[in-house]
């Protein structure tokens, strides 16, 4: 009877923990199958990009996922290539920040085919019905605010803009600016031209308006990588003396520049914030959350009156 009644138990005490285990097990979440997103930029040139992406890199990471980067290198072609490799290798979602805001349409058109979502980065596409979201910093207050500083600082101004008609962003603080002057007689815009939004174009095309040894006073570069090349290209020709050079992004290298006295202001974004909010839109979405179509974030002037109130060494 004791070994019977030893039996019993042993069976029992089994019987539990298999009944046990098998509860926990249904309890339990079902394994993560870790999603696969895309990035990609139109340069990693730009120090900027890079830091963008580590605001998307920490979350997507944090919720145990891949992301997979590719650089197209300023060439719209070759990010439009790029997207269908990556479309290849299973992403789920993109996070896009176009070289040209019209010639990425056959990228998205692919995008939509296969069911792959877009999360519009820094600079708008033309066709945003082809995007989820676009987040960015408000670029038109960015261009507007250096040009109120500007008027601030000088009556009246003979003024050179170093844009980049095919990237949205920088033609909508090119546009801030003239808005800002317009119906202004004392503040004329005598040049303005394409530069790439870098530095070693910016340098030869501000070279090149050099050579034409007309008047001007203030330059606005379409980003900050932008306003450097000028000022090289300023100091190469020791032209530089009395003239108000604005940039837009507030990165760590033209805030050095600032602090010796050699720029005059920057419109500062906050390339991490964008990448942060672009990662987490992403994910409300793939849940099923609605999302905003449009995500504006605000841009500060800084000038070497705040500048202290910033890290010069890093972002914002």
């Amino acid at each position: 009877m004791k070994r019977k009644a030893a039996v019993f138990l042993l069976i029992a005490l089994i019987a539990a923990l298999t009944t046990d285990g098998c509860s926990r097990r249904k309890d339990e979440a079902p394994p993560h199958e870790a999603l696969i997103f895309g990035a990609t930029y139109m340069t990693r040139n730009n120090p900027y990009f890079n830091v963008l992406g580590q605001g998307i890199e920490e979350v997507v990471e944090a919720n145990g996922d891949i992301l997979l980067t590719r650089d197209p290198l300023q060439d719209q072609e070759k990010q439009n290539e790029q997207i269908e490799e990556l479309i290849d290798e299973g992403i789920s979602m993109l996070f896009l920040n176009p070289v040209d805001w019209e010639a990425v349409r056959p990228a998205l058109i692919a995008c939509k085919k296969a069911g792959v979502a877009v999360i519009n980065v820094d600079t708008v596409v033309k066709d945003r019905d082809l995007v989820i979201s676009v987040i960015e910093t408000d670029n038109y207050q960015a261009g507007q605010l250096c040009a109120l500083d500007m008027m601030k600082r000088k009556k009246s101004a003979d003024i050179v803009i170093l844009d980049n008609p095919i990237q949205m962003s920088i033609t909508y603080r090119a546009q801030g600016f003239t808005d800002a002057i317009a119906g202004n007689p004392n503040y004329r815009v005598v040049y303005r031209h394409a530069a790439a939004g870098e530095i070693e174009v910016s340098s030869k095309v501000m070279e090149e308006f050099l050579n034409q040894n007309k008047k001007f006073d203030v330059v606005l570069g379409g980003n900050d990588p932008t306003a450097l090349g000028a000022l090289a290209a300023l100091q190469q020709a020791r032209k530089e003396e009395g003239v108000l050079i604005y940039g837009i992004d507030g990165s760590p290298d033209f805030k050095a520049i600032l602090d010796m006295g050699y720029v005059t202001g920057t419109s500062a974004q906050s390339p991490k914030s964008i990448g942060r909010v672009a990662a987490e839109t992403a994910y409300r979405y793939l849940s099923g959350e609605p999302v905003d179509p449009y995500i504006s974030l605000s841009s500060t002037l800084i000038t070497k009156d705040n500048l202290a109130d910033y890290e010069i060494d890093g972002w914002q």
